[in-house]
């Protein structure tokens, strides 16, 4: 495929929809909407006791609230990992001395432009930022091997928390 033009149709706060037309490989023309959205990170935060931290929080995509990682969109020319080490003091108040990128995948590649990085924070100690205004977060912490069961008894819906912790587990775990 090819793309032929883009035409922006709505400007929002997060993202922009766009109207993108392409060239097919078999010479046809389609329309397609795509969301540009600037990349964000998922940080797995582990406590020297062995608890990984989340964030609970009201998501209106799904009109619920949902258990996550830490999380967030980069700034613009913001680098993952400096990202990563923003987010983390936003929204749980923790810093961490020993960091590792664990991948990076799309959140939603049908329709957004939007690619995840997701890392192992490790070594935390209390650094915390001004959180977001419109982040109303409650902070929990849960024993590794509950949130490896959580996950087997299929209790988190929020997947790019499903998919770091996918990759953490992919890698070898926690080292």
């Amino acid at each position: 495929m090819k793309i032929e033009t883009i035409r922006t149709v709505h400007t929002g706060r997060a993202y922009t929809l766009e109207e993108v037309k392409v060239l097919l490989p078999n010479g046809n023309r389609k329309h397609y909407d795509r969301i540009s959205h600037r990349d964000s990170v998922t940080i797995i935060p582990v406590d020297n006791d062995g608890n990984i931290w989340f964030v609970r929080q009201f998501r209106f995509g799904s009109d619920s609230e949902l258990l996550e990682l830490p999380a967030g969109v980069m700034e613009a020319n913001e680098e993952p990992m400096e990202s990563a080490k923003r987010e983390i003091r936003e929204e749980i108040g923790m810093a961490a001395k020993v960091w590792r990128q664990l991948g990076s995948y799309y959140l939603a590649p049908g329709y957004c432009t939007e690619n995840n990085y997701a890392f192992l924070a490790q070594d935390l100690f209390s650094s915390p930022l001004e959180m977001d205004e419109d982040e109303f977060l409650r902070v929990e912490q849960l024993p590794i091997p509950k949130v490896l069961q959580m996950i087997a008894d299929g209790e988190f819906h929020d997947g790019k928390s499903l998919a770091a912790l996918g990759l953490l587990l992919q890698k070898g775990g926690i080292t």
